[in-house]
């Protein structure tokens, strides 16, 4: 592709010189089956948009640390394959926006910081402590080895670097930003560098930097916020980076929506303004996986696994009465390809498909790599990252009932004591402690990690069983803890004539399909766990909602039969996994 010029000018966006306005959309590739990234895309194109924006997620890149001194691995395969996506990008002739954090907040897991970077508690965090810094380096030098050749000034589709993310509502420390500019001018930026804040007039002044182009994150009151922005930052383009568009969701509170004329009129007054847009989010998504993050201001709240944010395009990838309203907006300020509009039509629905159980967590996925721990240790000081921990010791306070303690539980613990289950301690109502029946048997807990936090004071903070535990005051001691590799279970053998026994089990379905197709997946009359169709790990389910449905993306299906597995923490009612012609995302404040 020919090289070209993108500049930030006097009032405006310059390309090749003359004034251009950015209209685009967040669609982040690690929330989308890459199979279905063009799709995404195009629909973007069809909207009006010129740009499509994504994060980089560090942890999902290098979710393990570096061996022997080495830097973390950095995987691009699969729906990691960021230069795929930009690519995908050019090929629909739009540009693209790319912001590697390193911090990156999105209601992803630790913010897309990766948890094995904390487990010393001594690592700095979003600063210029040595250690933290030393991994950021390493980690956008990958980064950039990918974005740098794909830059518009080499042919490629990438018009702006964002540098770190909302960091005035963090902190203020310029040379931090200082240090992180650097390292991406080392690693190859010549398109212009970018922060983003909310339009506050403290956290424009602590989140950037004199040669960073500052920009906004709002949804209302949009003329009010360009004009802070304005006063922060007297010349260069106005830039709302974040335009948000919907909210996200958490296990236990409502859907959130907003009105679809509402967000038009505010992306109206925005573009009317002459500002540049990003509207966060063209298409949400889904948090696949184990990926959700969490937010903690007194009660912890994880994310659902739906990241369908009322966008303009649904979880699935299907245009919302938002999508036309956005489309009809921006009509007024650039031109929009021919449309015809037609209706969205149901998602195929199989017919339902009788559960079996195939075992219990236990005997199909055996504890693998346990360490041996005198005093209780957290799940990342036994190097469990995500996911599921298993902690097993042997009591010995005697044949009476006695009271185990914990100083925290992060963040939902099933308690049994010689195979029985005995109890379940949920972060989010504070719980940390258990009566067990006697004080003599083998105690068996296994730990979720729901999520990690990623936003605020509680970024980096260790999961698992939060220590001292005692009984009685005296310590509980002689600890074996395991990592439940979960990848194994899609693929594992059923047991031969299993029982259903007591704890987390697994069941599986055989789903028979005509065709590859997008599919919701009921979770209607299933209790708390996780999903795979296939090998693909669709996410988690809970039945305190809102979200009722897990998506199923086509290319994860095929023609003739599936396999559906399922990881059930508690309890089920349902005997057969059922599928409905449309996702159900749970009730709304309206």
């Amino acid at each position: 592709m020919t090289a070209r010029t993108f500049e930030i000018g006097e009032r405006d966006f310059l390309l090749d010189g003359a004034p251009h306005r950015v209209i685009s959309g967040a669609l982040h590739y690690f929330r989308v089956h890459p199979d279905q990234w063009r799709e995404r895309i195009r629909w973007g194109r069809m909207m009006g948009l010129n740009t499509i924006e994504t994060y980089v997620a560090w942890n999902e890149h290098s979710p393990e640390p570096g061996v022997a001194g080495a830097p973390a691995r950095f995987d691009t395969e699969g729906r990691l394959d960021l230069a795929r996506f930009l690519r995908e990008v050019q090929d629909e002739g739009m540009h693209a926006i790319v912001r590697p954090g390193p911090y990156i907040c999105a209601e992803f897991d630790g913010g897309g910081l990766p948890a094995w970077l904390f487990r010393d508690p001594e690592v700095g965090i979003r600063s210029l402590e040595p250690r933290f810094l030393a991994a950021v380096s390493d980690y956008l030098r990958s980064v950039m080895e990918i974005v740098a050749p794909l830059q518009i000034d080499r042919g490629g589709p990438v018009i702006l670097l964002q540098v770190e993310n909302e960091y005035g509502a963090y902190g203020s420390d310029h040379d931090y930003l200082r240090a992180l500019t650097d390292l991406f001018r080392d690693g190859g930026a010549t398109v212009p560098l970018t922060t983003v804040d909310q339009p506050v007039p403290e956290m424009l002044a602590a989140g950037t930097l004199p040669d960073l182009h500052a920009t906004g994150s709002f949804g209302s009151r949009a003329t009010e916020r360009l004009a802070a922005l304005r006063a922060q930052q007297p010349t260069g383009p106005l830039m709302c980076s974040e335009f948000w568009c919907g909210w996200f969701d958490h296990w236990g509170a409502h859907h959130h929506t907003t009105d679809a004329a509402d967000s038009a009129r505010e992306l109206d007054a925005l573009l009317a303004a002459g500002a540049s847009v990003n509207i966060y989010m063209l298409h949400g998504g889904t948090n696949f996986g184990l990926t959700n993050g969490a937010n903690d201001k007194g009660v912890y709240q994880p994310t659902v696994t739906s990241y369908d944010y009322d966008a303009p395009l649904d979880e699935a990838g299907r245009p919302t009465e938002k999508f036309w309203a956005f489309r009809d907006v921006i009509s007024r300020y650039a031109p929009v390809p021919d449309l015809v509009r037609e209706p969205v039509g149901p998602l195929p629905v199989p017919a339902p498909a009788p559960l079996r159980y195939a075992g219990s967590l236990d005997d199909l996925v055996p504890e693998t790599g346990a360490g041996e721990w005198a005093d209780l240790p957290t799940m990342d000081a036994a190097g469990i990252w995500r996911g599921l921990a298993r902690y097993r010791v042997s009591l010995d306070r005697g044949d009476a009932p006695v009271v185990l303690r914990f100083a925290e539980v992060r963040d939902r613990a099933w308690v049994r004591l010689d195979g029985l289950p005995v109890a379940t301690l949920a972060r989010e109502l504070h719980e940390n402690a258990v009566t067990l029946p006697r004080g003599t048997g083998v105690l068996d807990i296994l730990v979720e990690d729901e999520g990690r936090v990623n936003y605020g004071e509680r970024i980096g903070e260790p999961k698992g069983l939060i220590g001292p535990a005692t009984i009685e005051g005296v310590p509980v001691t002689g600890w074996r803890v395991s990592r439940v590799p979960l990848e194994d279970l899609p693929t594992v053998a059923a047991l031969p004539a299993a029982e259903i026994g007591l704890g987390a089990g697994v069941w599986r379905a055989t789903v028979d399909l005509d065709a590859p197709a997008d599919l919701a997946l009921s979770t209607e009359g299933l209790g708390k766990g996780l999903a795979w169709f296939g090998e693909f790990f669709l996410g988690r389910y809970w039945r305190k909602g809102p979200q009722q449905t897990l998506f199923v993306p086509a290319p994860a299906t095929r023609a003739g039969s599936n396999v559906l597995t399922i990881v059930e923490f508690e309890s089920m009612a349902s005997e057969a996994a059922a599928f409905v012609p449309d996702l159900r995302l749970g009730h709304t404040e309206h």
